[in-house]
């Protein structure tokens, strides 16, 4: 049996699609599963940018006109530019709206908080006496 090029791209192309898919699959599952917002849209978007991805790749692979990956090219491109763009505004209106609590959001450390480790020696540490006051 020959292995062509042509046969090696189209079966790289299968298996790029086949994965691709069961990652949009994964999502898809995810979205049913999780109960709240933030779970959710973590669900809908990270799996699902790179399945599509692996989709379009693995369509590249099969197609052999350059105007074709050209335009796949250009779907990815508004993919990874448009899906992180809708999943923060989803999550901006939930946490507007109410549905998101804000004990669910960790900024990371504050600004205020000063840590020991990162002090001179002998340097003393102001800790603020109620961080509800603020």
């Amino acid at each position: 049996m020959s292995w062509d090029w042509e046969t090696i791209t189209d079966s790289l192309g299968l298996i790029f699609i086949f994965a691709g898919a069961l990652l949009c699959l994964t999502a898809a599952i995810g979205l049913l599963r999780f109960n709240d917002l933030l779970t959710r849209m973590h669900a809908a978007t990270k799996p699902q940018v790179l399945g599509v991805l692996l989709v379009l790749g693995g369509v590249m692979l099969s197609k052999e006109g350059g105007l074709h990956i050209g335009m796949l090219i250009l779907i990815g491109i508004f993919q990874m530019l448009t899906i992180p763009v809708g999943a923060h505004m989803v999550g901006r209106a939930g946490f507007r709206t109410g549905q998101v609590a804000p004990s669910d959001i960790h900024l990371g450390p504050s600004a205020d908080h000063v840590d020991s480790a990162l002090l001179e020696p002998g340097e003393p540490v102001v800790e603020d006496s109620d961080p509800e006051e603020r």
